[in-house]
């Protein structure tokens, strides 16, 4: 494999400015609240945490946008939220980070569905318990009207689509059928984090990014060898048609299948590993922000491959940005 100079990194990421890549997905509001667990409840054997503080963080496909703002492109999202009060944080926590239209182009849900939020209560640096506010069902016909309508508008700007499907259901086989198209009659490249739900309705697409659990899933087998792996990226291309696909492998770093043509293996970039929460969220918007900037596949994954090793060497929902994927390009060399 060729390597990604320093020199190339650059012209990559400074290019990135100038492009805007359009999200659409899975909106979530990451919400914490910290204390101190001092003694047990006398109801039940449970601990009783003393709250201290709370704070929100963007998640799903908002995490997505904030991973791409970070690396300095321009991003807007497309999804859905209720009219609730986490909606109303999702909207605040978009203005704050930058996006274009702070989240003018969120969809408030038809069906009365709230915001998906996950509320997690953490003492003593321990997760104690989540709670998750959800609809997973699909979205209703009027909101998806509004989707089309919010994606196919911002399309004649945009340098890339990226679809971060988290089966939650503002993603669906009626909207993709709609955008994914028009996107590439645009010649706008689409990207897809995928999901089982609606694998076959990811056509068509120019990368498909499922994770090898997934690939396996999808490709009913269970060789996860680099063999294994590479005859599983062709199943998949075959079943939807897409122009490539990158399958991630944790450790192991990614697997690039591009058309017709041999696998391309990318070993990790990750140093040390403390927590591996959102990095499929930074692969995801590398990827697209790379080729938005005009890299091909194999520099974006290389990228990518970089920034999810930033992300996992820090604690929690990370980002990595411009200036620390381009130090470990130099660190590297």
């Amino acid at each position: 494999m060729k390597q990604l100079t320093t020199e190339r990194a650059a012209e990559i990421v400074g290019a990135m400015r100038d492009r805007a890549v359009v999200v659409y997905g899975d909106v979530m509001l990451d919400e914490f609240v910290w204390g101190e667990v001092t003694r047990i409840s006398p109801e039940a054997p449970v601990p009783v945490v003393d709250i201290v503080r709370e704070s929100v963080r963007l998640g799903g496909a908002a995490n997505v946008l904030a991973n791409l703002l970070a690396l300095g492109a321009r991003a807007s999202i497309v999804g859905v939220v209720g009219e609730d009060r986490a909606g109303e944080l999702v909207r605040a926590e978009l203005r704050k980070a930058g996006a274009d239209g702070a989240g003018d182009s969120l969809v408030v849900a038809e069906d009365e569905r709230p915001t998906t939020l996950k509320t997690r209560i953490i003492a003593h640096n321990q997760t104690v318990v989540r709670a998750d506010r959800e609809r997973r069902t699909h979205v209703d016909a009027r909101t998806e009207e509004k989707l089309i309508a919010a994606l196919l508008a911002l399309l004649g700007g945009a340098s890339a689509l990226l679809v971060s499907d988290y089966d939650k259901g503002a993603v669906t086989p009626r909207v993709l059928k709609e955008v994914l198209p028009a996107a590439m009659d645009a010649g706008v490249p689409v990207l897809i984090d995928p999901k089982f739900r609606n694998f076959d309705s990811y056509c068509p697409a120019t990368l498909v990014t499922p994770n090898h659990h997934e690939a396996l899933r999808l490709s009913n087998t269970d060789d996860d060898t680099d063999q294994g792996m590479a005859v599983a990226a062709r199943i998949l291309r075959k079943r939807i048609g897409c122009g490539s696909v990158l399958i991630t492998r944790g450790e192991r770093g990614m697997m690039l299948l591009e058309e017709d043509g041999e696998p391309t293996y990318v070993p990790t970039a990750a140093r040390e590993v403390y927590d591996v929460t959102g990095a499929g969220d930074t692969v995801i918007a590398t990827l697209s922000a790379g080729v938005a900037a005009g890299a091909t596949l194999l520099e974006a994954a290389t990228l990518a491959n970089h920034a999810a090793g930033i992300v996992v060497g820090k604690v929690g929902t990370a980002t990595a940005t411009a200036e620390e994927l381009l130090a470990s390009f130099k660190t590297e060399a």
